[in-house]
């Protein structure tokens, strides 16, 4: 009889683990599922606050170390990640989450519920914050990615960032696991706690509803969109002949999209090299373009000033000189040898400003926070995926126009040409490999939104780690019951 029921305990524990595994999966990846992972550490919560603490932190690691393995593919195949930032990838957060969940147990074991409701969002937050201030790829491992389609939630990033959003997610399961181990013992409380946790995730999905339907205002701009997965396109053209007649090719495709409406136009990241004089002809083409279809043009390009080269992107204005931005956050290995710039690069264009960004540079909050205090309404973003990743990492940019308060022009070689508004909401959208030359034309609004995130930054993130600090010490001070 006892072995029945060991094996019985055993196999739900088992369960649960591979229950959690399965929608961290799904509800994570390059393609997530946005509500599976409100739900994903439920399983587990619930069998550790009746398992020891030893199979509580085995159960949790290994579920969710086995459902971050969707990334495996990319991370490995596609960017090529050395095994020692592999194995940090995936056994970092994994141990991470098996810690917060010990943590969990263990306050509400010995009733601290309203601190074991904090302990895994602030844990995993401050997690994140820190990998953000140190990792080449920024927020880019943040949960917070997976609720981009969940539009009144993505609405909290205007306030929080992406921190907030990735607490919530987490408040939830929490809130749901503390509200029935404690329902048996005092209803009341139990209905308190879940008042409280489910409450807020109620009032972010008021709140964000709410800013949804609230007008923009403001003017609109036409804007362009050209990309090219043409085998002969899609990789850096040589230096010389080979980038001319590509740009050429472009600028025809350019003026068509001028001759209907376009008032400024992205081109992709890195379309070809320029070396020094080369410049010149380049520069005389598309200026003599944007000065006779009174368009902006935005050309990514690699620009080489011996020993020098930058990953560039190449402003020409009709009636106005050349500006240049130089990509700032490059992607390891493969623009390890790149200068990283320093500088912002904004187009004057009253009542509204744009913005000039790279691809990588939209994966870190701290540079689209300088263009929002700049005030910019417009983001313009020549950018290059890797086909598996065009809606995970082509859609991150989506959060940074709803943190600082702009619309998002990005045009990607192997992803998606993408329009989007200041709250995130796609505009339209074309894959790159759907022609030959794959154009894009849509109004967008340019008006610039003030947000809360712009002033205040990562306060939330602070605020996680106090939280952290004080469920830590709580636990400390607390004796077994």
């Amino acid at each position: 009889m006892a072995f029945a029921v060991n094996l019985s305990r055993e196999s739900a524990r088992l369960a649960a683990a591979a229950m959690t595994a399965i929608l961290v999966w799904f509800g994570t990846g390059l393609e997530p599922l946005w509500p599976l992972l409100w739900f994903a550490p439920l399983p587990i919560l619930l069998v550790a606050l009746y398992s020891s603490a030893a199979s509580s932190v085995l159960l949790a690691g290994c579920a969710w170390l086995l459902g971050s393995l969707s990334m495996w593919r990319y991370l490995h195949d596609v960017l090529q990640a050395p095994s020692v930032a592999l194995a940090a990838i995936f056994l970092g957060p994994s141990l991470v989450f098996a810690a917060a969940v010990l943590l969990f147990r263990r306050l509400a074991r010995r009733g601290q519920y309203w601190f074991a409701l904090l302990s895994i969002p602030s844990m995993w937050v401050s997690m994140e914050y820190a990998v953000n201030l140190s990792s080449p790829h920024g927020t880019a491992a943040s949960l917070s990615y997976s609720q981009l389609k969940f539009l009144p939630v993505l609405q909290l990033a205007a306030v929080t960032g992406p921190w907030g959003i990735s607490f919530a997610l987490l408040l939830f399961s929490t809130s749901i696991a503390v509200g029935l181990f404690v329902w048996v013992k005092n209803r009341a409380l139990a209905l308190r706690i879940l008042g409280v946790g489910l409450g807020a995730i109620v009032l972010i999905l008021a709140l964000g509803t709410l800013r949804l339907l609230l007008p923009l205002g403001g003017p609109s701009v036409r804007v362009g969109l050209i990309t090219s997965d043409e085998p002969s396109n899609v990789h850096v053209a040589d230096d010389g002949a080979p980038t001319a007649r590509l740009l050429r090719d472009y600028a025809i495709e350019a003026e068509r999209l001028a001759a209907r409406g376009a008032r400024v136009i992205v081109l992709p990241e890195k379309l070809g090299v320029l070396v020094g004089p080369e410049a010149r002809s380049t520069d005389s083409l598309l200026q003599d373009l944007a000065d006779k279809t009174n368009s902006s043009i935005i050309v990514g390009l690699i620009e080489v000033s011996p020993p020098l080269k930058f990953n560039q992107a190449r402003v020409y204005s009709p009636g106005a000189p050349l500006l240049t931005y130089d990509k700032q956050h490059l992607l390891p290995p493969f623009e390890s040898k790149l200068k990283p710039g320093t500088t912002l690069t904004v187009l004057a264009r009253p009542p509204a400003s744009w913005g000039v960004a790279i691809c990588k540079d939209m994966d870190f909050t701290p540079l689209s926070r300088q263009y929002g205090a700049a005030h910019i309404g417009l983001m313009l973003v020549p950018a290059w995926d890797f086909d598996l990743d065009r809606t995970w990492h082509g859609h991150i940019a989506l959060m940074r126009g709803v943190e600082s308060g702009f619309s998002i022009a990005r045009a990607a070689k192997r992803g998606y040409l993408t329009v989007s508004d200041n709250r995130g909401r796609v505009i339209a959208e074309s894959r790159s490999d759907s022609a030959s030359f794959v154009t894009l034309i849509a109004d967008v609004p340019e008006v610039h939104a003030k947000t809360l995130y712009i002033f205040a930054g990562d306060w939330f993130a602070w605020a996680a780690l106090a939280m952290l600090t004080a469920t830590l010490i709580q636990c400390w001070r607390t004796r077994k019951p």
